[in-house]
């Protein structure tokens, strides 16, 4: 059993039969678990609002070998952070012959990875921030004399700002690496940016309108992100239209460069002289009431329920294919049934 992939096959749904039996992939085990819930469950509503047949499945609860026990079509993936975004649900899934939504195992492996995105990004012209990765105290004086104070320490594989600490003084920064440590095995230091914050979403090989994010304490945290009320978010941002299209094109330049398809969002600030640094992609962003990409695409005109259908279809360039000397694929072929 094997999952085929054409990317000619991307079309777009009129019928929700044509997507057959949906599992909502949400919460698994990863530390973004809390999140994961609040997406899924978002993104399980509007699939029902739209007459699509979806089913909750949580992996962290579950083994996934019952998607083919359950018959499911394919899968919408709303899990956050490692085991959901960092290619292993999708290798899994793979192996399965189910198909999916967003990013394949590769691009999903690494966009996960800031620093492998970084260097990708940077190698066709995609600036970001300078790094230095921390592999232990011997590496604290470089980033010291490199980068200067203050800076930022990041856990190169964690999303929704998990582990990262602002450091100010030489003397916290063995306490900012081991919160990093303690989540994630691969960590590094940036230069801390004083400048706007912005992000660009990406669906089905488009750009939509960037968001300037204006978090209350300087520091668009876990907490700014998900919970606070007065983090401001301004969509559209406010760059000239030359900046705005620049921006969307680095974005999607970024995108290309890992590997990432489907949809997903890119995350930028802009230093003192005005030059966008990317900081990462993400391909399973933030779908709560609090989520960019959802705000990014009210402002192009599209409302959320169809924003999840769109997503949706980016699963049906992947497809059940046949195992070598087998006669037939898992599952129904619902779209053969629908062409």
């Amino acid at each position: 059993m094997r999952l085929a992939y054409d990317p000619t096959r991307a079309r777009h749904a009129t019928d929700p039969k044509e997507f057959g039996r949906v599992a909502v992939l949400l919460g698994g085990d990863s530390s973004e678990r809390e999140i994961s819930l609040l997406s899924g469950n978002a993104v399980l509503a509007a699939l029902g609002r739209r007459g699509v047949e979806a089913v909750a499945f949580d992996p962290g609860e579950r083994p996934l070998s019952e998607l083919i026990e359950q018959r499911f079509d394919r899968v919408w993936i709303a899990l956050h952070g490692a085991g959901g975004e960092d290619g292993t649900v999708q290798g899994a899934l793979e192996y399965l012959g189910i198909p999916y939504t967003g990013s394949g195992v590769a691009g999903s492996a690494t966009a996960m990875d800031k620093l492998r995105t970084k260097r990708l990004a940077q190698a066709i012209g995609v600036a970001s921030p300078d790094a230095v990765e921390l592999r232990g105290p011997q590496d604290f004086e470089l980033a010291l004399e490199r980068l200067r104070l203050p800076l930022i320490v990041k856990p190169a594989t964690q999303g929704s700002s998990v582990g990262m600490t602002k450091v100010e003084s030489a003397e916290a920064l063995a306490a900012a690496y081991a919160a990093a440590a303690a989540v994630d095995r691969s960590v590094f230091a940036e230069p801390w940016i004083t400048g706007g914050e912005y992000t660009v979403a990406l669906l089905q090989g488009n750009a939509l309108p960037s968001i300037r994010i204006e978090a209350p304490q300087g520091f668009y945290d876990y907490q700014a992100k998900y919970f606070r009320e007065d983090t401001r978010y301004l969509c559209p941002s406010g760059l000239s239209r030359p900046a705005e299209q620049h921006l969307r094109s680095l974005a999607l330049a970024a995108m290309e460069a890992v590997g990432a398809e489907g949809w997903g969002r890119a995350d930028f600030m802009m230093d003192a002289a005005g030059r966008a640094l990317l900081l990462e992609v993400n391909t399973v962003p933030g779908m709560t009431r609090h989520s960019l990409v959802p705000m990014a695409a009210r402002a192009a005109g599209i409302d959320f329920d169809e924003l999840v259908w769109r997503v949706l279809e980016t699963s049906f360039v992947r497809f059940p294919g046949t195992s070598p000397g087998s006669s037939h694929a898992h599952g129904r072929d619902v779209e053969a049934e629908h062409a």
